[in-house]
């Protein structure tokens, strides 16, 4: 681990509850762990919880879980991992996910069909020929407790012979903590897949 990560270092911390999310500095690395200084007061960071991490290195983007052994203001010990793995290439994991949603601008409804997801958009099949100018609202619902509200512009549209128009796009205003919800989301979904 210790080749992987470095001093000064970007690491995002995600706690199980999502709202908690944090970010620091990797202020050193030992045989056994390493400290960092996080941006934000620890709030609901707890010593001896499974956290995941997510970090950009030379290899590509890190993820790993562990734990905080120490808590001493903003700077906190974090054990290391028994095992990382790095990402897909693409910035963020995609996964398939088959929903039925809807697209709205205005007082318009188109109904989709989502295919895949990831934290930075999704693809999606319609009947509808949709406006490419217009960005539309959409409501993911990842379960009963998590539902992400946001925006959808579309990038690509291609028409198929069965008439359904499969669209590419990507969502814009995603809040940091619902964009760390998707990452982590699809992570786990992933990891589920990767083990079956």
């Amino acid at each position: 681990m210790r080749e992987l990560i470095k001093k000064d270092q970007l690491v995002t911390i995600v706690p199980q509850d999502f709202k908690n999310s944090n970010k620091g500095k990797i202020l050193e690395v030992g045989m056994d762990g390493f400290r960092m200084e996080l941006k934000y007061k620890p709030e609901g960071l707890i010593k001896n919880h499974i956290c995941d991490f997510y970090s950009m290195t030379d290899n590509g983007y890190l993820y790993f879980e562990s734990y905080i052994k120490e808590l001493e203001n903003n700077v906190i010990s974090i054990a290391n991992p028994v095992k990382h793995r790095f990402l897909q290439r693409r910035k963020f994991t995609r996964i398939k996910f088959m929903e039925d949603l809807e697209l709205i601008y205005d007082n318009v409804t188109h109904p989709i069909r989502t295919l895949d997801i990831s934290a930075g958009g999704m693809k999606i099949q319609t009947k509808d020929n949709v406006d490419m100018e217009k960005e539309y609202k959409v409501s993911l619902k990842l379960s009963n407790e998590q539902i992400i509200n946001c925006k959808y512009q579309l990038i690509r549209v291609e028409k198929g012979d069965n008439g359904l128009y499969t669209i590419s796009g990507r969502f814009t205003n995603l809040s940091n903590i619902d964009k760390m919800t998707l990452v982590q989301f699809c992570m786990k979904k992933d990891m589920e897949n990767l083990n079956k």
